[in-house]
C-alpha cells in the first residue's frame, strides 16, 4: 500500500491531506469533524501494518457512537460520513495494492467494517440507555398521576407526555387472563392502536398491576368505550372498566379509581359485558357502602334457598339469568333449560322466600338481594368463613 506524496510513493506514509479528507467528508454529510477523530490514522495503520482495531480503538469508536446518538445525529448519517471518509482516503491518500498485496486491501476493509460496527454498538447502547431513562421517568409519572401525586409537579411533567391536565380526562383499564406488562409485544401493539384510534396526542397508555391503562382527554365515557372496544376487538382482551370524566390531576386519579372499581364490581356481579362504565355501576356502589344492611337483606330474603338440595347457587343463578334477560324464554336459553323447567324454579323460589320474581312489586326486593349476594360473594364466602 502506498501513500501519494510529491509524485512519488512510499509505503505506509500518511499524507498531510488527511485533515482535508476529514473536512470534506464531514461537510458533505453535515456532521462535526470530531466524529472522525483518529479514524484515518487507523485506516493508514492498517494499510501499513495490516493490524486490525485494538481494544482502545473499539472503545473510542463506541464512545463516538454514543456521543453521536446523544447529539441526535442519525445513525445513517454517522455511517455515511465514515463511508465517505473511507472512500476519499482510499482514492486520495492510499493506492490500490498491486499483486501480492490483496491482504492489505482486506485489512483496510476489515478495519472500516469493524469501526462502523463499533460505532453502531455505541449508538445502540446510547439509544437503549435513553429509552430506559425515558421509561423510568414515564413510569414514575404514571404512578404519581394515577395515585394523585403533587398537582404542581404533575402539571410540570404532563406536557412531556402529551397531557393537558386542565382538561377533562377519562381513564379506562383493560383486564385479561394474561397480565399486561411493559415489555409485552401485545401491550406495545395495543398501545399503538389505541393512540392511533383515539388521538396521537392527549392519550397516555401504560400498564399498572397487570392492567392496560389508557388515559384519554375526553368528556364522553361511552364514546371512549366504543373506541376502545373497536381498537382491541382483534385481541379480545377481556373486560374494560371505564371511569367518568374529571378535570385536573386529581381528576385522573379519581377516574382511575372508578375504572378499577368498575372492574372489581363486574367480577363480583359476574357481568359478562365487554366493558363496564363507572356511571352505570353507581347504584351497586351505593348498595355496597352499607355492608351490614346488605348482609341483613341477603340473610332475610335468600337464606331459605340454602336449605334446598344442591344449595342456593343453582336458584341464585336462575334469578340472575331471569333478571338480566327480562323474560323466562331468554333466561331459559341462557341456562340451557326448558321454559317449563325455568318456570318451575321461579315458582319454587317464590315458595321458599315468599317473594315472587314475576311480580313487579316484589321483584325489586328480590333483585336487590341477588345483587347484594354477588357483591358479598354469598353463599360461597359465608361457607368459607364458617369453616
Amino acid at each position: 500500500m502506498m501513500a501519494r506524496t510529491n509524485g512519488t510513493r512510499s509505503a505506509g506514509v500518511a499524507d498531510p491531506g488527511t485533515a482535508d479528507v476529514i473536512r470534506r467528508a464531514s461537510t458533505a454529510s453535515g456532521t462535526d469533524p470530531s466524529l472522525l477523530a483518529g479514524y484515518l490514522d487507523i485506516l493508514l495503520r492498517a494499510a501499513r501494518t495490516g493490524r486490525g482495531l485494538t481494544a482502545a480503538d473499539r472503545s473510542d469508536r463506541r464512545q463516538i457512537g454514543r456521543r453521536a446518538a446523544e447529539d441526535s445525529v442519525a445513525l445513517g448519517t454517522l455511517v455515511d460520513v465514515y463511508l465517505r471518509a473511507t472512500r476519499l482516503a482510499w482514492t486520495e491518500l492510499l493506492e490500490a495494492p498491486k499483486a501480492g498485496h490483496r491482504d492489505v486491501t482486506a485489512a483496510v476493509l476489515r478495519v472500516a467494517n469493524d469501526a462502523i460496527v463499533a460505532l453502531a454498538t455505541g449508538y445502540d447502547d446510547a439509544q437503549r440507555a435513553a429509552i430506559r431513562s425515558e421509561e423510568a421517568l414515564r413510569r414514575e409519572f404514571v404512578d404519581d398521576l394515577l395515585h394523585g401525586g403533587d398537582p404542581g409537579r404533575l402539571a410540570e411533567r404532563a406536557g412531556r407526555f402529551g397531557l393537558a391536565l386542565a382538561a377533562r380526562h377519562i381513564v379506562a383499564v383493560i383486564r385479561d387472563e394474561r397480565p399486561f406488562t411493559d415489555t409485552d409485544e401485545r401491550t406495545r401493539r395495543l398501545a399503538e392502536v389505541l393512540r392511533n384510534r383515539l388521538s396521537p396526542s392527549g392519550v397516555l397508555v401504560s400498564t399498572k398491576d397487570g392492567l392496560l391503562v389508557c388515559v384519554a382527554q375526553s368528556s364522553d365515557s361511552a364514546a371512549v368505550g366504543d373506541h376502545l372496544r373497536n381498537a382491541v376487538a382483534r385481541d379480545d382482551p377481556g373486560t374494560i372498566g371505564i371511569g367518568r370524566p374529571h378535570a385536573g390531576a386529581g381528576g385522573v386519579a379519581r377516574s382511575y379509581d372508578e375504572a378499577r372499581t368498575a372492574l372489581e364490581l363486574a367480577g363480583r356481579l359476574g357481568v359478562s359485558a365487554h366493558d363496564m362504565l363507572s356511571a352505570d355501576l353507581l347504584v351497586y356502589q351505593v348498595l355496597g357502602r352499607d355492608r351490614a344492611a346488605m348482609v341483613d337483606l341477603v340473610d332475610t330474603v335468600l337464606a331459605p334457598l340454602e336449605h334446598t338440595r344442591g344449595g342456593a347457587r343453582p336458584l341464585l343463578d336462575t334469578l340472575t339469568a331471569y333478571f338480566r334477560a327480562g323474560n323466562a324464554m331468554a333466561a331459559a336459553r341462557t341456562l340451557h333449560l326448558s321454559v317449563r323447567a325455568l318456570t318451575y324454579r321461579l315458582a319454587r323460589i317464590h315458595r321458599l322466600t315468599g317473594y315472587d320474581p314475576t311480580s313487579p312489586v316484589q321483584r325489586y326486593t328480590l333483585e336487590t338481594a341477588v345483587i347484594g349476594a354477588r357483591l358479598l360473594g354469598w353463599p360461597e364466602a359465608e361457607a368459607s368463613e364458617s369453616e
